[in-house]
């Protein structure tokens, strides 16, 4: 895994990890398709580890951590809006050389990328919407999730604590979950008083802010590229909304995977490289 500093639209430094030595395409050219990951909220590129490992098999496979996350830059007046997300990736894209790019992207993730293919088409041969909403979350939610920050113990003690507290203590947990428990350990690092999340809460909130309010069915119809929606069976994607976006883009289907909450490439990773494989195979 090596380390690629990058530009994002508004001159911000974003970091971009390529998980391995691309591999040799099909004319042994040196080139291989490339593939873009793109973390949800929180979440860094870190946590695609295991899939950017059996993708590399195959493809050039690039995680890149979003602006406010990661080791990517987190500038205090942001912006956090759609346009600057999608902008940050558009601009990987083209710095890295991987156009046409396989996009995967998770939650939020999922909605730039999406975004972004419908906005450049030029820039995208497939992609992955993972666990993502449609549909307008509404003003409720926004509230429930400053809500559920003021209840974080931070600082925690120790990264036992933070695995044990998301994984089973979190009022948003419904059964012990520890897939979801890891996931969070690694957006942690040590300070004096112990862990405290890599990422501003504040600024968390102002990017879910910029999305939260609003139906994102009119973009998703203006994907033209082949599209894959995957849905953890007990994930936040509904199998009615999932079916529906999949009826709503142009060349939509439909995959779940068993077992799997809304980190569903965390919770069951064998089962989620299952739904995506074959996908991934015939466009590129």
């Amino acid at each position: 895994m090596r380390r690629i500093d990058l530009t994002g639209a508004d001159g911000i430094r974003l970091a971009a990890w390529e998980f391995a030595d691309p591999p040799k395409g099909p004319e042994d050219d040196g080139t291989a398709p490339g593939v873009l990951l793109l973390h949800g909220l929180m979440g860094r590129a870190g946590h695609w580890a295991t899939t950017a490992r059996w993708l590399a098999e195959r493809y050039r496979a690039v995680a890149l951590d979003q602006r406010g996350h990661g080791h990517s830059d987190k500038p205090a007046e942001g912006p956090f809006t759609r346009e600057a997300y999608v902008a940050d990736a558009a601009a990987a894209i083209e710095q890295l050389d991987l156009a046409p790019v396989t996009l995967i992207g998770h939650s939020m993730g999922a909605l730039t990328a999406w975004q972004l293919a419908a906005e450049r088409p030029d820039l995208v041969r497939a992609l992955v919407i993972s666990d993502m909403r449609a549909s307008a979350l509404g003003a409720a939610s926004q509230r429930e999730w400053e809500n559920w920050f003021r209840t974080w113990p931070v600082p925690f003690a120790t990264l036992a604590d933070v695995r044990k507290w998301f994984g089973e203590d979190d009022p948003r947990v419904e059964r012990p979950n520890p897939a979801r428990g890891a996931f969070f350990a690694e957006v942690m690092a040590e300070s004096p008083d112990g862990w405290r999340p890599v990422f501003s809460p504040d600024q968390m909130l102002a990017a879910r802010e910029t999305w939260v309010h609003d139906a994102h069915w009119d973009s998703l119809a203006q994907v033209a590229c082949p599209t894959l929606v995957v849905r953890g069976l007990d994930g936040e994607l509904g199998r009615a909304e999932a079916q529906e976006m999949v009826r709503v883009l142009p060349h939509g289907r439909y995959a779940e995977v068993p077992d799997a909450g809304h980190y569903l490439h965390y919770d069951q990773p064998e089962s989620w490289r299952t739904a995506l494989q074959p996908f991934l195979e015939e466009n590129s």
